[in-house]
């Protein structure tokens, strides 16, 4: 009886080891890919928030919408990823714009 259950262990034993080293691989890799994530996230804001800094000393006037800064300046992003919100505040001064991570 002793033997039967040493040799379970011995065949589950390095199952479970196995397992839990995946585990915490994918948790690793999963971490990695928020953290990433978030570094464009913050990156896409920065560069909106530049372009309608470009924008206005160009033309004069801060782009009406995001749609409209994203044609005068040439730039787009993943909107299946990335919600932008844009709010226009006046020609004159400077649209609030956050981006937003979308869930899966």
């Amino acid at each position: 009886m002793r033997n039967n259950t040493r040799k379970q262990l011995q065949v589950f034993l390095p199952l479970l080891l196995a397992l839990a080293v995946l585990l915490g691989f994918l948790a690793a890799v999963s971490r990695l890919d928020a953290g990433n994530r978030r570094e464009e996230q913050l990156r896409l804001e920065e560069t909106l928030k530049r372009a309608a800094i470009a924008c206005y000393s160009l033309e004069g006037a801060y782009p009406v919408s995001a749609e409209a800064l994203a044609a005068s300046s040439g730039l787009s992003w993943n909107t299946n990823h990335y919600d932008v919100k844009y709010e226009y505040c006046g020609s004159n001064l400077m649209p609030d714009i956050t981006v937003l991570i979308r869930r899966k």
